[in-house]
């Protein structure tokens, strides 16, 4: 017979499970490893591979290889995601992959302290790096969604919001110090030191293992997202009239389990207006640096002066963004809330999208006064990255919430995954528009100067139009842990 409470008992306190704190020291670390090195990635690959000489004619291409390379790391990095959630899920379960990841991750590092002056060896341990963080990259944020239940799920938006607040602790450190190391001690020392933070990162993750809750792994079974997409697709000849394409799976799949799949299309749709933003977001930490060197960077604050080195700058995105999760989180969003205005997720990915054009219209003209032999303040970089670090609270962190909830529960990492390899999709269109810069073809001579920023605006305003028309349209369905909860949800979709 299930218990009563009483009416006067006063209500049962949400708490935080014990093992948040590991979860949030290892992301904290494994982010300064990871930001670390990517704060002197491209001034290192044009400085010491493609234009050491500092040839004012190679500087065009030089950049546009370096930028390239750049994204083509982000793109496998955040690739593997979806591969290491499909393992995690079927085989090993989040907790082992991630601990075994970690480790090749941190041989990643030890080679691009080894090989600073090889390029083949360099981009060897780039690709090991790569592997290493986008291995794990899916998993460990789903398992923080597995530390909750029933009694402590409204505290979750919250987690996430600490989550990303220790993202962006690890990298505010290492963008300060890692371009220091690399100005004062070489490129040894400043990829060295990442690998070290990656291995206390390692050892974090390690020490909490007795307090972790473990999602047993799912086993590869039939009715998967994989299997039924791919044999949805493979029997399109059977689909009938007014039928979605998953449809024609029933016939062989459990027909629950398709409609939730249903339910990850949908999820996916939204992920789809993101791409945009991702599509941009790592120039910050590529393009951007290589013009803030060609930028005034002296800061004067009235009692001191100083001026900071251009890998430097990146430091004021997770300065922002650590001002500004808790302030939208506890401030904007439920003032919002208040007035009747809900932010629901659809809302605030429109809104980050808007805000997202805006900053690159501030790099567009610096990008221009460059061009015209001026030399603009760092201020200006400055405003741009306050925007954007506003547009990542409102795409970047509704995602990581949105691909957990809003997911069934045997698909946790996959589809977490599935929200990384739209980070890697955007990136892969930015390397490929720098590599017909780097091969001088027609498409180059286009993006010449500043264009190259208003090509991308116009692409994120496109976006943003079909976004404003297909918003309206899409429908909001929440998974949470409770069994009863999810197969009720799926009910709900087969009424629709």
């Amino acid at each position: 017979m299930q218990e009563t409470v009483s009416a006067s008992a006063p209500p049962v306190k949400s708490r935080f499970p014990k093992s948040v704190p590991f979860i949030i020291g290892n992301e904290a670390a494994e982010r300064f490893s990871f930001y670390g090195m990517r704060s002197i990635l491209t001034l290192f690959l044009v400085n010491q591979f493609f234009n050491p000489t500092h040839d004012a004619s190679l500087t065009t291409v030089a950049n546009a290889k370096a930028n390239e390379r750049n994204h083509y790391f982000v793109m496998l990095a955040y690739a593997l995601p979806f591969v290491g959630g499909l393992v995690a899920d079927w085989f090993t379960g989040k907790y082992k992959l991630i601990l075994y990841i970690s480790i090749v991750y941190c041989i990643g590092h030890l080679l691009l302290a080894i090989f600073d002056t090889n390029l083949d060896g360099f981009t060897l341990g780039i690709i090991v790096v790569a592997i290493g963080a986008g291995g794990i990259k899916s998993c460990v944020s789903a398992n923080v969604g597995d530390q909750f239940d029933v009694s402590n799920q409204d505290l979750l938006s919250k987690v996430y919001g600490w989550f990303y607040f220790a993202i962006n602790s690890g990298s505010m450190l290492s963008t300060i110090l890692i371009p220091w190391i690399y100005s004062n001690f070489g490129a040894k020392w400043a990829f060295g030191v990442p690998g070290i933070l990656m291995t206390l990162a390692t050892i974090i993750f390690f020490l909490g293992r007795k307090k972790y809750v473990r999602v047993p792994p799912q086993g590869v079974n039939r009715d998967n997202f994989v299997f039924i997409t791919f044999y949805a697709l493979t029997h399109l000849s059977k689909k009938q009239k007014g039928e979605s394409f998953l449809d024609v799976a029933k016939e062989n799949h459990n027909p629950e389990k398709v409609e939730g799949v249903k339910a990850v299309y949908r999820v996916i749709a939204v992920f789809f207006f993101a791409l945009a933003f991702w599509a941009v977001w790592d120039q910050c930490l590529s393009e951007w640096v290589l013009y803030a060197d060609k930028m005034d960077r002296n800061i004067n604050l009235g009692f001191t002066n100083f001026t900071i080195l251009a890998g430097q700058v990146v430091t004021v995105n997770p300065v922002f963004l650590l001002l500004f999760i808790p302030f939208f989180n506890y401030v904007v969003y439920p003032w919002f809330d208040k007035v009747g205005l809900k932010t629901t997720p659809l809302r605030r990915l429109g809104v980050g999208l808007v805000l997202t054009a805006l900053s690159f219209i501030i790099i567009a003209l610096i990008h221009t006064s460059i061009d015209h032999g001026d030399k603009p303040t760092i201020w200006w970089e400055v405003l741009a990255y306050m925007i954007l670090a506003a547009a990542e609270v409102l795409v970047s962190i509704t995602g990581l919430e949105y691909a957990y909830t809003h997911s069934p529960k045997s698909m946790k990492s996959t589809m977490t995954g599935i929200w990384f390899l739209v980070v890697s999709a955007g990136n892969l269109i930015t390397a490929q528009v720098n590599g017909y810069i780097a091969d001088g073809g027609s498409f180059a001579r286009l993006l010449k100067g500043a264009n190259y920023e208003w090509f991308f605006i116009i692409f994120i305003a496109i976006f943003i139009v079909v976004f404003l028309f297909v918003a309206p349209r899409l429908k909001e369905r929440s998974y949470i842990t409770d069994p009863y909860v999810e197969n009720q949800v799926i009910a709900d979709t087969n009424n629709l």
